[in-house]
């Protein structure tokens, strides 16, 4: 869930995968995600303040990676994850601009924390939403 509560980010099986889906709480509707359309299976959606960015662990050939979608400016961050790690979970921080990710290596499990702040401008609680409420554009 958004940090304003006003959004919600869960995983649906669509076509026989597992797929992210982000809605709004207040009218209902499923949000349109550009980049995450593909590369499933998903799992471990997160979301910032406002949800401007929504991270989720997906599937890219036989690797899985956190992909970060930027709802505000249509971007989309790939952070692979280097050697045998495989990412199990991930954390989003409220402002987006860190990213926890618990993975697993040769049967151990750590946590693994990423700076993301030369990447991604932070979503703040700023009271008003960057989106209109009843569309979800960029206004």
């Amino acid at each position: 869930m958004s940090g304003n509560g006003e959004k919600i980010a869960f995983i649906v099986d669509y076509n026989g995968k597992s797929s992210v889906q982000l809605r709004d709480l207040r009218s209902g509707n499923i949000l349109p995600l550009r980049h995450l359309s593909r590369n499933q299976p998903h799992s471990s959606p997160s979301l910032s303040w406002n949800a401007r960015y929504v991270a989720v662990i997906a599937q890219r050939g036989n690797r899985r990676l956190a992909i970060i979608e930027d709802r505000l400016t249509g971007r989309s961050h790939q952070l692979p994850i280097p050697g045998e790690r495989t990412p199990v979970r991930l954390s989003l921080a409220p402002d987006g601009r860190q990213l926890a990710l618990q993975v697993a290596e040769r049967g151990k499990w750590r946590i693994e924390l990423f700076d993301l702040s030369k990447t991604i401008e932070p979503d703040q609680p700023s009271g008003r939403s960057v989106f209109n409420n009843s569309t979800d554009e960029v206004q």
